[in-house]
């Protein structure tokens, strides 16, 4: 096994699955003869040709409706938005035909969405959003937001397979981050869309997170320890489904539970698992749950009031202390 980048590991996912099967191809804009804009399908229309890496036009609607008719006709697309958040522009055929065609028909619709999100990388409001609970919402799609190398392989493995509509949730922050290569394996394997992982041990309180704010936590996480608190940081990797069983055991061993996530706090998923934990498990709570996110603003420009409206470490790590000390 080599240590490989989190942008490495989309592609090694995405090359296996075109390798295994004939039915996936891609299509999205700028992804054949450019390599796609992160360049993530460096390389595949020399391999797998134009009829299976297709270039599109700047019409998200038209590739997003494209890839709902392929998919009901037995292929398997592979859908790039170069940004998440120009998935806006498909937003109809994703939820309104997408979510609710094998609810209507009984047709499989085994299609993901490929979605570059978040913030970090000074990108502005238009290049920034973390856009997943928009979906959340609909009944009819899967979403998964993988944190590290391993889990963005098998995460995509397994969208690619699976017969519903995915929206893959992958952050660009982490694209090239060195301090989270890993160790991949050439082998295939899947890592189970519905089910989420302990990313750190724990017993004084529970962090539930995703995507890049798992390592974000699992450093404030690291500072707390110093103080001999230890505090549990569960990497949801799937978003919906959630892992239901695993929250629950976390809560009920640690007792106090912050949600962490980049998104804008207002309507977020962290809302929606705070209010899971409190209908499940509240008897185990001997602290009101803490929501850590985005500040309720369009994503800023300016690198330092980017910085300001995000997460990170150090406001992490400040509520942590308040929610140690109750």
């Amino acid at each position: 096994m080599a240590k490989i980048t989190y942008i490495e590991a989309i592609s090694m996912a995405l090359r296996e699955e075109m390798r295994r099967d004939s039915s996936v191809f891609c299509l999205g804009e700028d992804i054949g003869v450019y390599g796609g804009a992160f360049k993530v399908t460096k390389g595949f229309l020399e391999e797998f040709g134009s009829d299976r890496v297709l270039d599109t036009p700047i019409a998200e609607s038209a590739i997003i409706g494209a890839a709902t008719g392929a998919a009901i006709m037995g292929m398997r697309p592979v859908a790039e938005m170069q940004f998440a958040d120009f998935i806006s522009c498909g937003f109809n055929q994703l939820v309104n035909n997408a979510a609710k065609m094998h609810y209507r028909t009984g047709m499989k619709v085994p299609m993901v969405v490929r979605l570059p999100t978040g913030g970090g990388v000074h990108g502005g409001p238009f290049h920034s959003q973390n856009t997943e609970a928009w979906f959340f919402h609909t009944p009819g799609l899967k979403i998964v937001a993988p944190a590290t190398p391993y889990d963005a392989k098998g995460l995509l493995k397994a969208a690619i397979r699976d017969d519903n509509p995915v929206l893959y949730y992958e952050h660009k922050f982490l694209y090239r981050r060195p301090e989270i290569k890993e160790e991949v394996p050439e082998n295939d394997y899947v890592v189970e869309i519905g089910k989420g992982k302990i990313f750190r041990e724990g017993k004084n309180a529970v962090i539930i997170t995703y995507a890049s704010m798992v390592h974000a936590c699992n450093k404030a996480a690291e500072n707390l320890a110093k103080e001999g608190f230890e505090v549990e940081v569960l990497d949801l990797r799937s978003l919906m489904p959630f892992d239901k069983e695993l929250i629950l055991n976390s809560v009920r061993k640690c007792n106090k539970v912050m949600i962490v996530h980049e998104a804008t706090k207002t309507g977020g998923i962290g809302g929606e698992i705070s209010a899971f934990i409190n209908e499940e498990a509240f008897e185990s709570l001997d602290a009101p749950i803490v929501r850590v996110a985005s500040i309720d603003t369009p994503v800023p420009f300016s690198p330092p009031l980017e910085e300001f409206f995000m997460p990170n470490e150090k406001k992490i790590t400040e509520a942590l202390i308040k929610l140690a000390e109750f």
